[in-house]
C-alpha cells in the first residue's frame, strides 16, 4: 500500500511535468500566422532565383520548363544508369 508521501510526491511530479510541458510547446510552437501561411501555395513566378552549384543561378519557371523538356529516364529504361549497389557495412 502505498504511503501518504508517496502519493503526494507523485501526484506534484505529475502535474509539474504537465505544467513545463505546456510551457514548453507554447515556446516551442509556431505563431499561428505562420501555420496559416505556409498551407497557401506559392506560385512559381513568385519564388526567388535559385542558386545552382556548378550552373549559376536559375529560376523555378526555367527549372520546371527543362523538366517537362528532358524528364528523367524510367529505372531500368535503356539507357538510363544501371541500380547501384547497395552494401552494408557492419561494425
Amino acid at each position: 500500500m502505498l504511503n501518504r508521501t508517496g502519493v503526494i510526491f507523485c501526484s506534484v511530479s505529475l502535474v509539474l511535468a504537465t505544467a513545463i510541458c505546456a510551457v514548453g510547446f507554447s515556446l516551442a510552437a509556431l505563431p499561428r500566422a505562420t501555420i496559416d501561411a505556409a498551407k497557401q501555395p506559392a506560385s512559381a513566378e513568385t519564388l526567388p532565383e535559385l542558386d545552382l552549384p556548378g550552373f549559376g543561378k536559375a529560376t523555378v519557371v526555367d527549372l520546371m520548363g527543362y523538366y517537362i523538356d528532358n524528364p528523367p529516364a524510367p529505372v531500368g529504361a535503356a539507357g538510363s544508369a544501371p541500380v547501384a549497389a547497395k552494401r552494408f557495412s557492419g561494425c
